[in-house]
């Protein structure tokens, strides 16, 4: 077994992001699933290792870290993974754009956030079976597409490459492939992205990002060589 462990759950974004840079590091994890829909993150056991009762979790080096930025953020310094630029205005950029999904667009697209939401808006024309299945869909798409063409806008002032921000994994992907992930969970159409679509079709070839996929690790307990 790994030192390294991560408590994560398959289909969060969070916890995908942070896949891809442990892949990136070529760090080997032993992978513990903490069940969202089974609300194993409210358990007592995770919430000593989280407060916050989030996912993922991250025990490496001694030490136990929480928030995915914060994690990847920490993988970068220490693995050296040049996922940001050295100058600091150019790294400023790629920050932003990187938070335009995991600050701003992730966190109100949140399934319990939807689920909360969309609890206090009743539908007359919905059953509350299908109100329960509808509803928060309809509430992901009315975000995702807007959040992910300003992203498109927002990569304008790069030049075209195979990754977001360059000739290798950045930030930005990390934090954009989980987002289109949700997108094509959710039905929201994104094909006419054609920059989106070429980035996304660069990493789905990168083993790291694959290996991260969550379907790759749905029922793999622990991550793929």
């Amino acid at each position: 077994m790994s030192d390294v462990v991560l408590y994560d759950y398959w289909r969060s974004s969070a916890s995908y992001r942070v896949r891809i840079a442990l892949n990136l590091a070529g760090i080997r994890y032993t992978a513990v699933t903490v069940d969202l829909v089974k609300s194993e993150q409210c358990n007592p056991d995770h919430l000593g290792r989280n407060p916050q009762g989030l996912v993922p979790v991250l025990e490496i080096d001694g030490l136990r870290l929480t928030q995915s930025l914060a994690i990847v953020d920490y993988l970068d310094q220490t693995r050296d993974l040049g996922l940001l630029p050295d100058s600091p205005a150019e790294r400023a950029g790629v920050q932003a754009l990187a938070h335009s999904i995991a600050v701003d667009l992730h966190p109100v697209c949140n399934l319990r956030v939807a689920r909360y939401a969309t609890s206090l808006v009743r539908d007359p024309a919905l059953s509350d079976a299908e109100q329960s299945i509808d509803m928060p869909g309809a509430w992901m798409r009315h975000f995702i597409r807007p959040g992910l063409i300003a992203f498109n806008m927002l990569l304008e002032k790069y030049p075209s490459a195979p990754y977001c921000t360059g000739n290798r994994p950045g930030l930005a992907d990390l934090c954009l492939m989980p987002q289109l992930y949700n997108a094509r969970r959710w039905g929201v159409d994104f094909g006419d992205l054609h920059r989106l679509s070429a980035i996304e079709t660069t990493c789905v070839e990168n083993h790291a990002f694959a290996n991260a996929h969550p379907d790759a690790v749905q029922d793999a307990g622990s991550p793929l060589p």
